[in-house]
């Protein structure tokens, strides 16, 4: 069995992924619970989550082209250097107390801004440095990775914003700089088992046409068309296709019921320590669930594990209803948490496999869309639901939503027939008739 742990670059990328991504959690801790701080009005902090989230959203597209024209690890270190300004900037603004609606709103777009046009980069280098029989093994890792920045996200974030939000702003600085730096090392270092496919692990890009790619097409760089060219290979394939409005309706649904919760609780009276309890808590679930991954992965086919968590989350966000304090709400989420490490590794993993190199950036920023593209109403719906429907009518809503997405997964044949680690590759090749667009350099 191929070592993952001897690829001394894919350790480099998941240390500037890691830091990158703890970037991203205390901002995305801290900033609701500042905007409520500062405003007072749920409606109000909903307004710069949605436009923060919208912003990221839109630019994922074009991310994805950068990420299919360029070195993906020069975007890497470029993100990362533009995190660092960004940052650093939130933190003259929170030591200025010159944080208010309006600047917690541009600082929000500028980072959510920068996300969407260079976080495909890091995503899609993976590809190119990790090889495809530890590819369910470096999702797994990055699950367990992630779980872990919800683990310490939540009391990190709480405690650092109970000193003031400067200090936040200034990890975060710290964190960005060790992302670039990291990105940095990656084409020095040797890949014990780099990725085979006509980009290497130190280009970082696509550099070969596929059979049947339109020279003349590939000849004038135009966004809007390899923007096009990515949906169309992904809704070209029968294995890949049938999961986006699902993962649309997830997590808009799921991610309606946790801002719901962390809005009603700072409404309250509870203080950002406390809250931040809850992430900690999700965090803990999914770092156990991120542990079992890798054997469930290797041994259960990824549609039964993504149904199975589909409706744990389903029933968990219906039980949040009738808990109000952070520690049955943490536990009424303990199965859910389990199932949702597993189901994002095999999903993951059998994307990434069944993907082209070339494509990869766009194919990521078309199913990012679609996973992320009903997002930024979740906070508007939190922020006016507690005004108009309140807690319980808010979280009926967003449980709602969970439940259909659950029911259509269960429903979908082709969903339910993925198979576990080992038949990726194969079970990817029944579909490869589906056509590559050339690279534009």
């Amino acid at each position: 069995m191929t070592s993952l742990w001897r690829n001394l670059q894919y350790v480099s990328w998941l240390v500037s992924d890691t830091s990158k991504g703890l970037a991203g959690a205390l901002f995305g801790f801290a900033i609701p619970l500042i905007a409520l701080i500062v405003t007072n009005d749920p409606a109000q902090a909903g307004i710069i989550g949605a436009a923060g989230t919208a912003v990221r959203v839109t630019l994922t597209l074009f991310g994805g082209v950068l990420a299919d024209r360029h070195r993906r690890i020069t975007l890497m270190v470029l993100g990362g250097s533009i995190g660092v300004a960004l940052s650093a900037a939130f933190t003259v603004l929170a030591l200025g107390d010159a944080l208010t609606f309006s600047t917690l709103l541009v600082i929000d777009v500028l980072l959510a801004a920068r996300s969407g046009l260079f976080d495909v980069a890091g995503e899609s280098a993976l590809k190119d440095i990790v090889a495809p029989d530890t590819m369910g093994r470096a999702q797994a890792a990055n699950q367990a990775r992630d779980a872990a920045l919800q683990l310490a996200g939540g009391p990190i974030g709480g405690a650092l914003l109970v000193a003031g939000g400067w200090l936040v702003g200034a990890v975060m600085t710290l964190c960005h700089l060790v992302s670039a730096v990291s990105a940095a090392t990656i084409p020095r270092l040797r890949g014990a088992d780099a990725a085979a496919g006509p980009a290497g692990p130190t280009e970082g890009m696509a550099t070969g046409a596929e059979p049947g790619g339109d020279a003349a097409s590939s000849s004038k760089p135009n966004a809007l068309r390899e923007i096009r060219e990515g949906f169309a290979w992904l809704f070209s394939r029968p294995d890949l296709r049938g999961v986006l409005l699902i993962l649309t309706i997830i997590n808009l649904g799921i991610n309606t019921v946790m801002t719901t919760i962390v809005y009603s609780l700072q409404q309250t009276g509870h203080s950002p320590a406390v809250i931040g309890l809850i992430s900690a808590g999700m965090g803990a679930t999914m770092l156990v669930g991120a542990l079992l991954a890798t054997p469930l992965v290797s041994r259960i086919g990824a549609g039964v594990l993504m149904v199975a968590g589909l409706v744990a989350l389903s029933i968990g966000s219906a039980a949040t209803l009738f808990v109000h304090e952070p520690f049955w709400i943490v536990l009424v989420m303990a199965i859910p948490g389990l199932t949702l490490a597993p189901l994002n590794a095999a999903m993951g993993g059998y994307f990434m496999v069944a993907t082209p190199s070339e494509l990869m950036g766009r194919a990521s920023s078309a199913s990012g869309v679609f996973a992320m593209g009903a997002m930024p109403l979740a906070p508007l719906i939190a922020g006016f639901g507690l005004t108009w429907l309140g807690r319980g009518g808010t979280i009926l809503l967003g449980a709602g939503l969970c439940a259909i997405a659950a029911l259509m997964a269960v429903a979908n044949r082709g969903l339910r027939s993925l198979p576990a680690e080992a038949g990726w590759a194969e079970h990817a090749r029944q579909f490869e008739n589906a056509r590559v667009p050339s690279p534009v350099r």
